[in-house]
């Protein structure tokens, strides 16, 4: 369907002068400390505002730093009476003394009022197809109107809340109802509001948050970029900065930040102590390459000194073992030894060789490279575990089973380890023996992986290619004139395809943020994603390096579309309004779209991305 129509009308409407509300939110600033009434009598709203009793819900809330924002809306006979009413109302929370309203660097006010509503039974309302009873996190909101009460999850809800799905929003206004009485179990929730007698509409609203002395006009609850190849540059640089700020002590990174409720705690260990929080090995290293790609650009050494000391953390946790008589060895966390972690210690320590010229960890770059050669089994199988406590009582897996293998087997993994080996390989002069054993067994290991691994696999490759490091680690084997093998080539090449077609265009979605983001299906909520992006980018470089020009460039205009798409993943001082603790999080580049969660390779992959990009754009050199 052709939605440029519909996307055209929201752009002029966001890019329209919004004077009238900057002088609205004036007043209602200066209401809440002085207690006069607002009017807008004078102010022309037309082409902003179409206020209709009975629709338009207006909301007026108060952010500050360290507090619990203070929220309340309305639906008057009039705009005017709505405003004031919730100004009255705001004025009565417990935690309004709290808030400097006159400082309006640190307190800032959004108001948001509903523009259109479709009624819509539960069962009809979609998240994976484009209808008028989709709910699209931070776009659509709900209204439930429950025993003649209304209840309202405005659309910004979503990007306040750190919340992406229905369920969420219907448990935050389930939580408003005499039903969270009944049960905790938010599936038994909504099967009871289901039986009950309820109205349920979609809604949509337009929001607008006051900027220091400024109004900004909101999408999704977030502001929109144009791309540029200087914006792009900065945010990368801003990620890296927020990198090394957070780094610890002993070399480990700030691994998990959730910036709406201003903790270190992982919504995939939720349990773990705050003592013990959980760390990865593979992601740290992800870190150590963005400050290594930031050092690239600025020549700023506090980046390589941060890299040496994420570096230095993780021969701490080397273990060694003995290959052929010779002295092997691999990264050991968790008490797990991960084909990819030690692939990616080998990168990091590769990259960081190529921009100083240090060879310290030289000893190290071999044993590392020995251990990865030592996991391609005789089929060219990189197996995926050396140590897991699941198996073998956490003894070494030697001589693995068929059923081993597979149940170890990690798709990911072994596109890591070649992109190690492979900048062993055309980068480390200082051991004949191991480089001509690293081409060899790579060799058989890329060939299986290619011709093989969608036999015996089939079932973990999805519509969307996902293997962006072995897409890298082609890109870095083919500088070798040997490995340049059509097999290898296209199997990056096809996925480069794939991934542009799966991208959504400006035209083909209601959403004008969606624009060069990935899906999986057509209508799946988009992915704004830096990971597959990395190896998107990694196909333009092959592209060029191989002469494939047309190719080269028809990927580069992907890749400035998909760098557009994930520019809302970067937490400023413009968006972080609703932060707990805005200064954390400034800088940072988060997961998803409203989700307000921080991970150390949430920033890695959008950065290092951007920094590729950042150097083709500009013809820098860098490896």
């Amino acid at each position: 369907m052709d939605y440029s129509a519909e996307n055209n009308k929201e752009r002029e409407y966001l890019e329209q002068d919004f004077s009238p509300i900057k002088e609205l939110l004036k007043r209602i600033r200066n209401s809440i400390i002085s207690g006069a009434k607002v009017s807008t009598d004078d102010l022309n709203l037309s082409g902003i505002l179409n206020y209709d009793k009975n629709l338009t819900y207006t909301y007026i809330t108060l952010f500050q730093e360290g507090q619990t924002q203070i929220r309340w809306g309305s639906c008057k006979d009039t705009f005017d009476e709505s405003i004031n009413r919730d100004i009255e109302k705001i004025k009565t929370s417990k935690t309004f003394q709290n808030f400097d309203i006159q400082n309006s660097e640190r307190c800032r006010i959004l108001l948001e009022f509903v523009t259109d509503q479709i009624p819509a039974r539960l069962e009809e309302i979609k998240y994976t197809t484009f209808t008028s009873k989709r709910f699209e996190p931070g776009i659509s909101g709900i209204k439930l109107i429950l025993n003649k009460t209304p209840y309202i999850y405005m659309p910004t809800d979503a990007w306040v809340l750190s919340q992406m799905d229905l369920k969420s929003a219907l448990n935050t206004l389930l939580r408003k109802t005499h039903i969270k009485n009944i049960t905790n179990k938010i599936s038994e929730r909504i099967n009871i509001l289901k039986q009950a007698d309820y109205e349920c509409y979609i809604i949509k609203s337009h929001a607008f948050v006051t900027y220091k002395d400024d109004i900004l006009p909101l999408y999704r609850g977030n502001i929109l970029y144009e791309y540029s190849t200087e914006e792009i540059c900065k945010m990368a640089l801003a990620g890296a900065d927020w990198i090394v700020k957070n780094q610890k002590d002993d070399g480990r990174f700030l691994y998990y930040y959730d910036a709406k409720e201003d903790n270190y705690k992982d919504h995939e260990h939720p349990n773990a102590p705050e003592d013990n929080l959980y760390y990865n090995d593979l992601r740290h290293c992800g870190g150590i390459v963005t400050l290594i790609r930031a050092y690239q650009l600025t020549k700023d050494k506090k980046y390589l000194e941060a890299a040496k000391k994420g570096i230095d953390f993780i021969t701490t946790i080397t273990q060694e073992h003995l290959v052929e008589g010779k002295t092997a060895a691999y990264a050991f966390y968790n008490k797990k030894a991960k084909l990819g972690g030690t692939g990616m210690i080998l990168i990091a320590m590769m990259k960081y060789r190529n921009e100083t010229g240090d060879k310290s960890y030289d000893e190290y770059i071999k044993k590392y490279s020995r251990h990865l050669l030592s996991r391609i089994y005789k089929t060219g199988e990189m197996l995926g575990y050396y140590i897991n406590p699941k198996f073998r009582n956490g003894e070494p897996l030697i001589d693995m089973t068929d059923e081993e293998r597979r149940l170890t087997f990690s798709f990911y993994y072994p596109g890591e380890a070649l992109l190690g080996l492979g900048l062993v390989a055309n980068n480390f002069k200082e051991d004949d023996e191991l480089i001509n054993n690293i081409l060899e067994k790579s060799k058989i290991a890329l060939d299986w992986i290619v011709e093989e691994r969608p036999k015996l696999y089939a079932d973990l490759f999805t519509a969307l290619p996902s293997d962006a490091w072995l897409m890298q680690a082609i890109e870095e084997w083919c500088k070798n004139p040997e490995f340049r093998k059509e097999n290898y080539i296209n199997f990056v090449y096809n996925d480069a395809k794939t991934m542009m077609n799966k991208t959504y265009t400006k035209d083909d979605s209601p959403y004008i943020d969606y624009d060069g983001a990935y899906y999986y299906n057509y209508g799946d909520h988009f992915y704004p994603d830096g990971s597959r992006s990395e190896g998107l980018i990694g196909a333009y470089y092959l592209a060029k390096n191989l002469g494939d020009n047309e190719f080269a460039e028809q990927i580069l205009d992907a890749c400035r579309k998909t760098a557009k798409s994930q520019m809302i993943l970067f937490n400023s001082d413009k968006n972080n309004y609703a932060h707990k603790n805005p200064d954390k999080s400034k800088g940072a580049i988060r997961f998803k779209a409203t989700r307000q969660w921080i991970r150390v390779d949430s920033i890695q992959h959008v950065a290092c991305f951007y920094f590729r990009l950042y150097f083709a754009e500009n013809n820098i050199s860098a490896l």
